[in-house]
């Protein structure tokens, strides 16, 4: 054996230890098999492999075609309830508070005697004016005899035409004096009739402003009472909405604590807008003959406008974004596109938004987003039952993710 065998040899045993150890410390793959995929690729002169062009398959609940379809706008505000019907009892003399039959929360009726005043005071003033009424009516009648003696007088020329004028004003001075008392008199008899407290209108008592056995004042507030059968949701709207609006229009209201909402209607629009909010006030009147709503709760009131335009429509899950910009993901020809988008309307409750551009009706899109897809992929739609949904009916992304 000459050297240079010797030397081939060697590295044959070489090559062939380190094959063994591979296959020994490495996983078991034997020398054969490691050289496969290395003839593989230079057969295939580095073609990519068959297991890429798999295409990612989709079933028909994952994809939609843009729908047309009328899209509502919304217009919401907020405000507190309150009770127009509300009335303040307040005492109209002044006097004592004496008794006072009905408490907070208790329910009244119009002209329900309420409570009354100690009107001592005002009882004196009464017959001190009567008495002056009295006084008055006898002085007419003392001026009245001493004219009708002028007249007599003067009719037999004992007493002069002077003298005849002078006992005829003072007889109306007399007259017009017993008509002051008298009045006084009304007037005071009318405050100790005021006296007796009585329940303008109907409804609740929602306070209390004094009690038995306080001195109060004229027109001093001694009750509040609060009609809740009907109630009104004072809101306010901005001005680029308001011009939207008119009064009639229907309102849904809902109330705080209430999972129902309340069929409503505009009571009123103001004339003119606030000057530090730039809002213009929205009132809104509700029904509420079981009363099961409350003067100073929170609710919110949403108007519903009609729309008389068919637009472009897709479930708002098919909205992806980056950057900014939105976007959807469509299968043409068998492959994933991923297209611009520019949006419009959008109706949050139906899970709606209209596209104004950047896809047509007649393509396919996926209905929900999808992580790592790429642009150019291969993709296909897997019937599963009929055609795509349509694009106006919500679709909540799939849990399993892509399939291939």
């Amino acid at each position: 054996m000459n050297k240079r065998a010797i030397v081939v040899a060697a590295a044959v045993a070489v090559v062939g230890s380190a094959a063994a150890a591979f296959w020994w410390f490495g996983g078991g793959a034997s020398p054969a098999a490691l050289a496969g995929p290395a003839r593989a690729a230079a057969g295939q002169g580095g073609q990519k492999s068959d297991a890429s062009a798999v295409p990612l398959e989709f079933v028909a609940g994952e994809v939609v075609r843009p729908q047309p379809a009328a899209l509502p706008e919304s217009i919401a505000f907020s405000g507190p309830l309150v009770a127009p019907a509300s009335a303040v009892v307040r005492a109209r003399a002044s006097g004592r508070l004496q008794s006072l039959v009905v408490a907070e929360g208790q329910r009244v009726s119009a002209g329900q005697v309420l409570g009354t005043l100690d009107l001592a005071d005002q009882a004196s003033r009464v017959a001190e004016r009567a008495a002056l009424v009295e006084s008055a009516r006898a002085a007419v009648s003392q001026a009245q005899r001493a004219h009708l003696q002028n007249e007599r007088l003067a009719s037999q020329n004992f007493v002069s035409g002077a003298a005849l004028d002078t006992s005829q004003a003072a007889l109306q001075t007399a007259r017009a004096q017993l008509d002051a008392a008298q009045a006084a008199l009304t007037t005071a008899r009318v405050g100790l009739r005021d006296g007796t407290l009585v329940a303008p209108v109907g409804g609740i008592v929602a306070k209390r402003h004094v009690l038995p056995g306080e001195a109060i004042a004229a027109e001093q507030p001694v009750l509040t009472i609060v009609d809740l059968a009907r109630l009104e949701l004072a809101g306010a709207v901005a001005t680029h909405e308001v011009s939207r609006l008119v009064a009639g229009m229907p309102v849904q209201v809902r109330v705080e604590g209430h999972a129902q909402a309340v069929d409503g209607r505009i009571e009123r629009i103001a004339p003119a807008a606030e000057p530090g909010t730039r809002a213009i006030g929205v009132t809104v009147r509700i029904a509420n003959p079981a009363e099961l709503y409350r003067a100073g709760q929170y609710a919110m009131a949403t108007v519903t406008l009609p729309d008389d335009v068919q637009r472009t429509v897709l479930p708002i899950a098919a909205i992806g974004t980056t950057s900014g910009q939105h976007h959807v993901w469509t299968i043409r020809d068998g492959t994933l596109v991923r297209r611009a988008v520019t949006l419009g309307r959008r109706d949050e409750a139906g899970g709606r938004v209209e596209v104004l551009d950047g896809v047509t009706r007649d393509e396919v899109v996926l209905a929900a987003r999808f992580d790592n897809l790429r642009e150019g992929a291969a993709a296909l739609v897997k019937p599963a039952g009929g055609a795509p949904i349509a694009a106006s009916v919500p679709v909540q992304s799939p849990a399993g993710g892509l399939r291939r």
